[in-house]
């Protein structure tokens, strides 16, 4: 391997460490609704993801939940000895994609049938630490 691959797959590993994912596959609920749970944290800080997930009155909410505390002890997995109040941890990605459908008939008037389908989706959530600036720590 060359000296150019290898500080590049240095530098990949290093990234790999600070950010951290977790993913749900098969979610039974629409992914139209599953985005709006995510609308809502995307962005945030961990803590208060959490506290807003947790007072939210989706459904969806208490799943997305679940997930963040699994990205969260992904998280902790990967920095052993490392606080998380001390780490600035917030949600950088939270990415929503339809899953597969079950498709079944009901019956309708006249001898016919409508058809339903019963969707699902695929969620992919990522941590990442918000680093602070030399600025930021001087100016404080």
């Amino acid at each position: 391997m060359g000296a150019r691959k290898r500080i590049s797959a240095e530098n990949k590993k290093e990234a790999a460490k600070t950010k951290c994912q977790a993913a749900l596959r098969n979610c039974p609920t629409s992914p139209r609704k599953m985005r709006l749970v995510t609308q809502m944290i995307s962005g945030m800080e961990v803590n208060k993801a959490l506290d807003v997930l947790k007072f939210s009155p989706q459904e969806a909410s208490r799943r997305m939940e679940k997930l963040l505390l699994s990205a969260i002890a992904n998280w902790q997995s990967k920095n052993e000895g490392v606080r998380i109040e001390e780490s600035n941890l917030f949600v950088k990605l939270a990415h929503v994609d339809g899953g597969r459908t079950l498709k079944r008939f009901r019956p309708a008037p006249r001898g016919s049938g409508h058809r339903i389908r019963k969707r699902s989706n695929h969620v992919t959530l990522v941590l990442d630490r918000k680093v602070k600036k030399e600025n930021e720590i001087t100016s404080k």
